[in-house]
């Protein structure tokens, strides 16, 4: 049993360990890094030692940086979340993006009032801080 109480759990920060901690180290400087397959060469994202395309082992999958750019697959907005801290961030718009290289990640899209949102729109990654030190990916539209 967990010795933190519900009333001071963080849902937003990672888990970091020494297998994410390359991640989350290039997150808290404003870059994005994903898993590339040797064999296949397919990446992935959510990372994990393996590839979950051809299942070859984590001598054969390495961490690349992403370009950053993705397009909008689907969204929600979020008016009610009674996790810390996401009850003072309500509303905010919950979303799954397409991303260059191919994986689809769940993030957040910033900066864009939800009615103006369009499947298919290009975003690009941005970084909010969660806490001291730590940054999560999120995307805004994107300028060009």
């Amino acid at each position: 049993m967990s010795s933190v109480s519900s009333a001071s759990a963080r849902y937003d920060l990672p888990e970091t360990d020494d297998f994410t901690r390359p991640y989350w180290d290039a997150a808290a400087e404003g870059r994005l890094l994903l898993r590339r397959c040797a064999d296949c060469g397919r990446a992935h994202h959510y990372p994990r030692e393996f590839c979950p395309y051809c299942w070859a082992g984590e001598e054969r999958v390495a961490w690349e940086p992403a370009s950053g750019r993705a397009t909008l697959y689907t969204w929600s907005v979020i008016h009610r979340n009674d996790l810390p801290p996401f009850g003072t961030r309500v509303p905010y718009t919950a979303a799954v993006v397409d991303l260059a290289e191919g994986p689809r990640m769940m993030t957040e899209v910033v900066d864009r009032d939800p009615a103006d949102l369009r499947i298919g729109m290009r975003l690009q990654v941005a970084f909010r801080e969660a806490a001291e030190g730590v940054r999560v990916a999120v995307f805004r539209p994107d300028a060009a």
